[in-house]
């Protein structure tokens, strides 16, 4: 750690789930530093008693620990060896924890980019959406050196209802993440492709959530994403574009592997044809207005 008596953390990327980090970091006691694109989220964290930076190189200066929250693979790269990247000024025993969900082999050239300078990396994708990531209760997925975890971990246990330590080297948690993804994008494809099919046969879609809710038929994609559709709101928590991305790594590393992964590849081109459609932005249980659109039938909220 630092000399400073209060170790120092940077968090590059204050969105929905990168801001509720940062917000648990300082409540654990950490002095943070918050970086993003938005000049106004930077603004809004010093406001709520943060310190804020323009560039990530000028956030991670003092820090003991960064934590890169942000979408892809390119953005962390950008932030790891891009103009005014953290590299150029993370202290050598620091740590760079990794968040965004990833293909593993690109987690692992990044991490083995990183530690030849001799500073740590932690490949850590996270789970739990934005209100969890308030309280300091994601699940967190990590794999890297015995170093790299010993030097996060404080920040860890600040940001982590459950902390998955799933091996020594970067790539685990990324492959963990995307089977958690893989899953994850083909229930919110049925779940949407469900309920847009009761509301066709002129069912009662509150009741068939209290049904479905109470039955074998459930998930828990289905019990979370389908009250957006109830409610007509598709205002984003997870959009649509995070599924196209995440389902295409996934059919990557399959084509890669030799693996065939057809129900996963079904619910891609079901989120590519919500985007498609206009709706890439918008809440990912989107896919279920996809649906009624091509099929003319009715949700709640339609005009």
């Amino acid at each position: 750690m630092s000399s400073s008596a209060t170790p120092h953390v940077a968090v590059i990327g204050l969105g929905s789930m990168g801001y509720g980090m940062a917000t648990s970091l300082r409540r654990a006691g950490f002095t943070v530093t918050g970086c993003d694109v938005s000049a106004d989220a930077v603004a809004r964290f010093v406001v709520d008693g943060g310190k804020g930076a323009k560039t990530p190189a000028e956030a991670s200066r003092s820090a003991d620990i960064v934590v890169s929250v942000v979408v892809n693979a390119a953005q962390t790269e950008d932030i790891l060896f891009g103009k005014d990247g953290v590299a150029e000024t993370l202290a050598k025993d620091a740590v760079f924890i990794s968040s965004a969900t990833m293909d593993p082999d690109i987690a692992r050239r990044l991490a083995k980019q990183l530690e030849a300078t001799g500073r740590h990396y932690l490949d850590a994708p996270i789970s739990g959406g934005a209100q969890r990531a308030a309280q300091g209760e994601l699940t967190i997925l990590a794999s890297g050196s015995a170093a790299a975890f010993a030097k996060a971990r404080p920040a860890l246990d600040a940001m982590a209802a459950k902390l998955y330590e799933l091996g020594d080297a970067a790539g685990q948690g990324a492959a963990f993440k995307m089977i958690n993804q893989l899953l994850a994008g083909v229930h919110i494809a049925a779940a949407s492709e469900a309920i847009a099919f009761a509301a066709k046969q002129g069912l009662d879609i509150k009741k068939v959530y209290e049904v479905i809710t109470a039955s074998a038929g459930n998930s828990w994609m289905f019990e979370n994403r389908m009250p957006h559709v109830l409610d007509g709101d598709y205002a984003p928590r997870s959009a649509v574009e995070i599924f196209v991305k995440d389902l295409g790594i996934i059919q990557d590393m399959a084509r890669n592997a030799r693996f065939p992964v057809p129900v996963s590849a079904a619910a891609l081109q079901m989120f590519l044809m919500t985007s498609a459609a206009g709706m890439g932005r918008d809440d990912d249980a989107s896919v279920a207005r996809m649906y009624a659109q091509v099929t003319g039938t009715k949700l709640p909220g339609a005009k």
